[in-house]
């Protein structure tokens, strides 16, 4: 396991936190900050279920709030903190927005991306795993065992 820096921990522990609301929304506990030039630009937490939408993933509201935040639709100087694995349906969407790096927590064996390869991802855009992956992993256990 590599040692990660503080500033990577730091935006971890906010996604956390965006991840903890969920929980308490009784939503899958994932949770999403986009930063900026040293500053969060958006903050977002999973919401399939309050709205309805399948597509309502913590990485898809950040990625548009993100960009609302900027006024453009490319977040190339951008990082995604995200508590689990993007799915998909989200490493594509980053795909989209040219976001710079990806950082997550616990892997996603059965939905994560990272199975079907960093195709979908824009070729610049770099991916960190693995941070505070313990924290980001008991969050969804918890979720799941109470749902069991």
């Amino acid at each position: 396991m590599s040692i990660f820096d503080n500033e990577d921990e730091y935006y971890m522990q906010q996604a956390l936190q965006e991840a903890r609301t969920a929980l308490e929304e009784d939503e899958i506990p994932i949770g999403a900050v986009v930063v900026s030039n040293g500053r969060i630009i958006a903050r977002a937490h999973n919401n399939t279920e309050r709205l309805a939408d399948v597509t309502a993933h913590a990485e898809m509201i950040a990625y548009t709030a993100a960009a609302n935040a900027l006024g453009a639709k490319y977040l190339t100087n951008c990082t995604l903190y995200v508590t689990v694995e993007p799915c998909a349906m989200c490493a594509g969407a980053a795909g989209w927005t040219q976001i710079g790096r990806i950082v997550y927590g616990a892997p996603d064996a059965k939905r994560g991306f990272e199975k079907l390869g960093h195709a979908m991802l824009h070729p610049k855009t770099q991916v960190t795993s693995g941070v505070l992956a313990d924290e980001c992993e008991a969050l969804m256990k918890q979720f799941f065992q109470a749902k069991r």
